[in-house]
């Protein structure tokens, strides 16, 4: 239930959107990957951001734009901390999000023969 909430509150538009960036920065994919592991995004949301119904949500199958990205990481909700400029710079954000965008997407469930 509180993942759902997550997952509902994360694709929700937030009360009071925290100032990002009007067009996102480039990011960097290797830069990314490596700061998803440092930071330890990987320890509630999985290696391949793959989530956990006790940990996290999925990162990789709904994507969001860069700005609602980097106001959920300044002011989270839930249990998720939050990254602040001072934790995780603009930049280093945009990494991330473009390691997460580069994420392949799940199969859709259709093509899954044992779920049929």
């Amino acid at each position: 239930m509180s993942v759902f909430l997550l997952m509902l509150a994360l694709l929700a538009p937030p009360q009071a959107p925290a100032p990002a960036p009007a067009t996102a920065p480039r990011g960097d994919v290797g830069n990314g990957k490596v700061l998803y592991t440092k930071i330890g995004c990987y320890q509630c949301h999985g290696r391949e951001a793959q989530g956990a119904t006790a940990t996290g949500p999925r990162l990789n199958q709904n994507p969001i734009t860069y700005t609602r990205f980097v106001a959920y990481i300044r002011k989270p909700t839930g249990e998720m901390p939050p990254y602040t400029a001072k934790v995780v710079t603009d930049q280093q954000a945009a990494d991330i999000f473009a390691f997460l965008q580069s994420l392949p997407k799940p199969p859709a469930v259709d093509s899954i023969p044992l779920l049929r």
